[in-house]
């Protein structure tokens, strides 16, 4: 181990609400960032870590799909990023140290926003180590404008800023895109949802694989789920894809392609509707699962 992180493990509100693990022998380290500075609509996502972890607390620990217990695994529970506000650069450096920190020492982060400007953080991070990755981004939106009401640093421009990062981008569940970016000849890499209801699961699976080459990096907005099943998003799109219909093509991308890092971002919690939170906990949990079981993680 390179060097302690000073965010510490919290005994009781741990994700999954499993014992306190211990930091060098588990695999995953889980990082909650409740930031939502760059939020242009709904507000609230700097909530979503909270309610994961709050929700995750009343799963069971066996997972019906998997056959097994997946917290088995190992999965280190950090304190809480203290938001930084001062602008979002600085926010996406302090993320993208911790993040360096977690790699350095082997281990596969686990990302619960806030809004989807901390996968940038992420990304970064794994850059400085010069780690090759492709990112496989699940989202409603492209987030590919070049900056958005001045800022080159928005929930709305973190795709563009990824692309200066890596290459290999695939986008999947997109029903939302500015102009430039149907122009530019970026529509290549998405995967739109009137397209994928004509393809079977495993061409879309397919699709995305043959796109990502390498280790993945998964970040998983959750407007990519119709707002019938997740409603707790900051910029709800209708038309989205049914909550098995993700854990489908997360399960064969997993069969397929090793992890290098996950994010679970834009979760508003909606005052006495539990349900999307306990999805979202439910999605960290099956798709961690699938590729601790599958293929593994890099």
């Amino acid at each position: 181990m390179t060097e302690k992180s000073p965010l510490n493990s919290l005994p009781k509100h741990n994700l999954f609400g499993i014992d306190e693990q211990d930091y060098d022998s588990a695999r995953v380290i889980v990082l909650p960032i409740p930031y939502d500075a760059t939020t242009t609509y709904k507000t609230g996502s700097r909530e979503g870590p909270d309610a994961i972890i709050n929700a995750s607390r009343n799963m069971e620990l066996y997972s019906c799909e998997l056959g097994r217990d997946v917290s088995s695994m190992g999965i280190y529970t950090m304190q809480s990023m203290s938001p930084d506000v001062s602008s979002p650069e600085n926010m996406i450096d302090g993320i993208s140290k911790e993040v360096s920190i977690i790699l350095q020492d082997g281990k596969i982060p686990l990302i619960l926003g806030g809004e989807h400007t901390v996968t940038l953080g992420a990304l970064k991070a794994f850059k400085a180590q010069d780690k090759d990755i492709s990112i496989i981004h699940f989202d409603a939106h492209a987030d590919t404008r070049p900056e958005l009401l001045g800022s080159k640093y928005m929930h709305a421009t973190v795709m563009a800023r990824a692309k200066e990062l890596y290459k290999n981008i695939v986008h999947v569940g997109i029903r939302s895109i500015d102009a430039d970016t149907a122009k530019n000849g970026e529509r290549n890499a998405m995967l739109f949802m009137e397209d994928m209801r004509s393809m079977d699961f495993d061409d879309v699976i397919s699709f995305i694989t043959n796109a990502a080459p390498g280790n993945v990096y998964v970040t998983v907005d959750l407007d990519v789920l119709d707002p019938s099943e997740m409603p707790s998003v900051g910029t709800p799109e209708p038309d989205g894809l049914r909550f098995y219909e993700l854990m489908k093509i997360i399960k064969g991308i997993a069969e397929r392609k090793k992890l290098a890092g996950l994010d679970i971002t834009e979760l508003c919690p909606i005052p006495y509707l539990h349900a999307p939170d306990y999805l979202a906990a439910k999605l960290a949990y099956l798709t961690l699962g699938h590729f601790m079981f599958s293929k593994g993680t890099v």
